[in-house]
């Protein structure tokens, strides 16, 4: 089973940017992030297929945010700018394990917090 590590996520200001990192320990297909804000579901923010040339984003997120991922070091990142307030949130990285299945690998989090 392939193991997600996520990095990168901390305290920033608003109008800040930070960058996540989730190092798979294995091959993985299409890959993304999720974020989960206290009280609320988690939500999608943004996949990116098994080459990294297609992008997916949630409308919160487009023109702010983008991911992109390095298979020579089985890593996935997303790159956050203009961040506000309403992005705090504990992210997840997420894979699948097959091109057509659902996410079935996550990571263990990582807090983002932004103050106004």
């Amino acid at each position: 089973q392939v193991q997600l590590v996520e990095s990168g996520g901390g305290l920033v200001q608003a109008g800040g940017s930070l960058r996540l990192s989730c190092a798979a320990s294995g091959r993985t297909f299409n890959m993304g992030w999720f974020r989960q804000a206290p009280g609320k579901e988690r939500e999608f923010v943004a996949g990116t297929n098994w080459s990294g040339g297609s992008t997916y984003y949630a409308d919160s997120v487009k023109g702010r945010f983008t991911i992109s991922r390095d298979n020579a070091k089985n890593t996935v990142y997303l790159q956050m700018n203009s961040l506000n307030p309403e992005d705090t949130a504990v992210y997840y990285c997420a894979a699948k394990s097959s091109t057509y299945g659902p996410y079935n690998v996550w990571g263990q989090g990582t807090q983002v917090t932004v103050s106004s």
